[in-house]
């Protein structure tokens, strides 16, 4: 399910690999779309969990660029303590 929160920023949220990779292109095409209209920006894709990204024209991208990170809360991510 893609969910707009403006024109800048498309949330999903999806439960199998098929339909985030859909989702995540259609939202991406539609950021792009914004994105060449404005000239300015580039868009930000981010994971935020298994299951839920964001896409967003950010002005921290470059204009033409796309870039991908990951901001998982600790409880998903696999890292031991120093000290276990």
């Amino acid at each position: 399910m893609i969910k707009r929160h403006s024109d800048v920023v498309l949330e999903i949220t999806a439960h199998d690999p098929d339909t985030i990779e859909n989702d995540l292109n259609t939202a991406v095409e539609i950021a792009r779309e914004h994105a060449v209209n404005e000239r300015r920006h580039g868009i930000l894709v981010t994971q935020h969990g298994f299951t839920r990204y964001t896409v967003a024209i950010s002005r921290d991208v470059p204009y033409g660029e796309t870039l991908e990170r990951r901001e998982l809360p600790a409880s998903s991510q696999t890292e031991t303590e120093p000290g276990c």
